[in-house]
């Protein structure tokens, strides 16, 4: 199956200073760190990247300051996203898509639109895009859940939309977008805990968080299990699977940051209304990280 979102995709975190402006110098370390480690390509501008808490300018900087620092070494796939539609096509429209592989476009939020309102939704993103299109299902942040028969039915329609990041952690929504897909459409998980198990069923990789810390170890995981190996994916896994637990506890991305910290790759600072994790929940990371690197 020859797809460049095949594989481990790394949201990447937005690291700040100390008086909360981007550190482009981190950043750059951080994306070395990524590529340097085999992940497949790179999601800007996501929930994990505090997206939310920056003005439009600073988000042209770092999206111009990426696609530098990247220099065609791997696809970048661009957070694009909202509750308001005609907004969404205004932003295609103003946009610089080189460089830019796709768009990753998360279901509305907030005004929980019915399954023909996701459609429409969709549809005018599709039609808006000159990339390839990657829906984005989060029921757990939008308040809407995009079900199966909405992606089979926006696969089907539209060419350019490619693949869906699911995260709804529904295992019979998952099969049945699988079982009837179109044979070019991908469905990658949207959830690092679940995403062997997922891979057992047919999907084919990760957006990832936890990948921002151990994009080797994960990235070789998935790569064995693409490679039918879940004998040793399932080991690396194990070895991973609880400071997964613990990255998600107090929510995304404090946790990641917090590891990525203990790594000496970013400072610990969150815009609000995030704050950092708990000093219990962030010493046993630490501890975790430790015991990963032995």
């Amino acid at each position: 199956m020859e797809n460049k979102f095949v594989g481990t995709g790394v949201a990447i975190v937005t690291p700040f200073t100390d008086n909360l402006e981007i550190d482009y110098k981190a950043l750059e370390k951080q994306i070395e760190h990524l590529i340097s480690n085999n992940i497949n390509y790179l999601v800007v501008l996501g929930t994990t990247g505090e997206s939310v808490t920056q003005s439009d300018e600073e988000k042209n900087d770092l999206v111009n300051f990426i696609k530098r620092k990247v220099n065609n070494r791997i696809p970048i796939v661009l957070g694009l996203g909202g509750n308001n539609t005609t907004s969404i096509k205004n932003k295609i429209h103003q946009t610089d898509f080189n460089q830019i592989d796709a768009i990753l476009s998360v279901a509305p939020y907030y005004n929980k639109p019915s399954q023909e309102g996701l459609y429409q939704h969709f549809k005018t993103i599709a039609k808006a895009s000159p990339v390839p299109v990657i829906l984005y299902n989060v029921p757990g942040r939008t308040g809407s859940n995009i079900q199966a028969k909405t992606t089979l039915r926006l696969a089907r329609d539209f060419e350019n939309i490619v693949a869906i990041k699911e995260a709804s952690g529904n295992f019979s929504q998952a099969m049945e977008i699988v079982k009837n897909k179109p044979s070019d459409f991908i469905v990658v998980s949207g959830e690092d805990a679940l995403t062997l198990p997922l891979m057992s069923i047919g999907v084919s990789g990760v957006i990832s968080v936890v990948g921002n810390a151990f994009p080797k170890e994960f990235s070789t995981m998935v790569q064995l299990a693409l490679s039918n190996n879940y004998t040793e994916a399932l080991e690396l896994h194990y070895k991973l699977i609880e400071l997964i637990d613990h990255l998600f506890m107090e929510g995304n991305p404090a946790g990641v940051k917090a590891a990525l910290t203990h790594m000496g790759i970013i400072k610990n600072n969150l815009r609000l209304p995030l704050v950092p994790v708990s000093e219990e929940t962030n010493q046993r990371i630490g501890e975790l990280i430790k015991k990963i690197q032995q």
